[in-house]
């Protein structure tokens, strides 16, 4: 079983459990929190793997592509986290710079979650 830290989905920071603990997310959520976190990874922040992340640098900020364009390298993000085996990014606002949405998450045993980012 994997694990991750509950992110609160307001402020995208730790979050403590009823006991006073780093609370954990569960599953099914803890799926759609981690490719809502492959979503805002920039592609070679993770220093020890440096092939995730989006490309936002090279392929996105400044260079004005399509939103279908944009959708689909959120959608190849979140689905390269494992036990995805399909996802789909709704992108709810941009606004001053900064994209706001869903993402919609099915594992391999078919059970569907969302988180924000």
């Amino acid at each position: 079983m994997n694990s991750s830290l509950y992110l609160d989905p307001t402020s995208w920071d730790l979050a403590l459990d009823s006991s006073g603990n780093i609370a954990l997310a569960g599953e099914p959520y803890r799926l759609a929190q981690d490719a809502a976190c492959a979503i805002r990874t920039f592609a070679g922040e993770v220093f020890y793997d440096t092939t995730q992340g989006v490309p936002y640098w090279s392929q996105i900020l400044g260079k004005f592509p399509s939103l279908s364009a944009v959708k689909s390298q959120l959608v190849a993000a979140a689905e390269s986290v494992p036990g995805v085996a399909s996802a789909q990014v709704f992108v709810t606002s941009v606004v001053d710079r900064k994209l706001s949405g869903q993402v919609q998450v099915t594992d391999v045993n078919g059970v569907t979650t969302a988180a924000t980012f």
